[in-house]
């Protein structure tokens, strides 16, 4: 079986790691029978749930960095296992359906059955991606003594029925923080260098960041921030093709990149 994701090197002394969950709509044939919406509904849901172009954002980013970071890309789309849920009782979006094995849809209708076992998925496709992700992060801490991941997403400009917490401001870059994981510098160095993109805020409408379960919470040599795009800067929405914007945000992320805080 072809592996789910992808770890694309870096400079040997960089400690980033560019992570992009959220971008891909690639579902094997096998999870595709699972799923209940007919052909047409799932890609409608695909283009609204799917993070559009951020791969290409991340790529484009690390061409232009001074110091080429390190890449972790999902190469299936989250609908098949989101990656950057708990895969327990603690991830509040099992409140929607939308734990690390969803069965319910942007708009809260049926995607799987309720009573589908997440257990398989978890175990072919989460566990491996995390330990997979928790290993590139150990390279990064034993080559420069850190780990820096930056998480790169995009969400809708307007607010979709599964969002907990989309009654908040939706800046056009909303910055997701954790308070072990975020120094004040990291989150400085990105307000700075989106500040030409229109205007940043801070964990509204997503907050949080993605830290593999090992470190979270106490390994304090990683840090994280994510970085949550507005569609209409920079694409069609929904899942339309991307505009010009894309490359002034790559620009704001290579500028975010070479001036991370040592």
């Amino acid at each position: 079986m072809p592996s789910s994701y992808e770890l694309l090197p870096g400079a040997d002394d960089s400690p980033v790691i560019l992570h992009v969950p959220h971008s891909a709509r690639e579902i094997p044939a096998d999870v595709r029978a699972g799923i209940l919406l007919d052909d047409t509904a799932l890609e409608r849901e695909l283009d609204h749930i799917t993070d559009a172009h951020t791969a290409e954002l991340a790529e484009a980013a690390a061409e232009r960095a001074g110091v080429t970071p390190w890449r972790f890309v999902n190469r299936l789309s989250r609908l098949v296992v989101d990656p950057e849920r708990f895969p327990d009782e603690r991830e509040e979006m099992l409140a929607v359906g939308m734990g690390a094995v969803y069965t319910r849809t942007t708009h809260r209708t049926e995607l799987r059955a309720a009573d589908t076992d997440p257990a398989p998925l978890v175990e072919r496709y989460f566990l491996p991606y995390a330990e997979a992700m928790a290993r590139a992060v150990a390279g990064r801490l034993a080559a420069t003594g850190r780990a820096v991941i930056v998480d790169v997403h995009s969400y809708p400009t307007a607010r979709l029925p599964y969002e907990l917490h989309g009654d908040g401001p939706r800046p056009p870059v909303c910055l997701g923080t954790d308070a072990f994981h975020t120094p004040p510098g990291l989150l400085a160095a990105a307000e700075k260098a989106f500040a030409e993109c229109g205007g940043t805020g801070v964990d509204s409408p997503f907050g949080g960041t993605y830290v593999p379960l090992e470190f979270y919470g106490s390994e304090p040599r990683v840090s994280a921030l994510m970085v949550e795009i507005r569609r209409d800067t920079y694409m069609t929405e929904p899942g339309g093709p991307a505009g010009p914007g894309l490359t002034r945000l790559a620009s704001a992320l290579a500028r975010l990149l070479d001036a991370l805080p040592g």
